[in-house]
């Protein structure tokens, strides 16, 4: 079990530009799992990953990820989240925060009056947030993007 919190490498958190757009076709129907359909294959619209990923732009951060103790989510170190700060985090969300001298992604709990902060790697221990620790929720995860492997 580690018991410290794994910090983001800093300048691994970057603002959000929507200034450029980059439409990609975007088929109408959706991708089998198993048997493939010959008959679906419309292009329903252009798409802009935009679109898809942001819906508040002046409060929306990527963040690559370092470490391993969001592996249990499929948060891979590598890995680059959507991070909205206009949404608030609600219990069990996956969040951004800045505690102990630095950003982390962990999922969020209420303890009675304390915050902990989880991990979803058995590997690593929670981190409980007492009352009067420097503190800070930077935003809630909305998406992962990454590269397949």
């Amino acid at each position: 079990m580690r018991d410290q919190i794994d910090h983001l490498k800093p300048g691994s958190i970057v603002k959000a530009g929507v200034s450029t757009r980059y439409l990609i076709p975007f088929f109408s129907s959706m991708v089998q799992g198993g048997f493939a359909s010959p008959a679906e294959n419309y292009i329903e619209r252009r798409l802009d990953l935009n679109d898809l990923c942001i819906s508040h732009p002046e409060a929306t951060y990527f963040v690559r990820v370092t470490g391993d103790s969001m592996s249990g989510d499929r948060i891979e170190p590598g890995d680059v989240l959507v991070v909205d700060s206009s949404r608030s985090p609600s219990e069990g969300k996956i969040v951004v925060v800045f505690y102990d001298g630095g950003h982390s992604v962990k999922r969020i709990r209420y303890v009675g009056n304390m915050v902990m902060l989880e991990s979803s790697n058995p590997n690593y221990t929670p981190i409980y947030i007492h009352a009067g620790e420097a503190f800070s929720v930077m935003g809630v995860v909305t998406h992962n993007i990454q590269a397949l492997r």
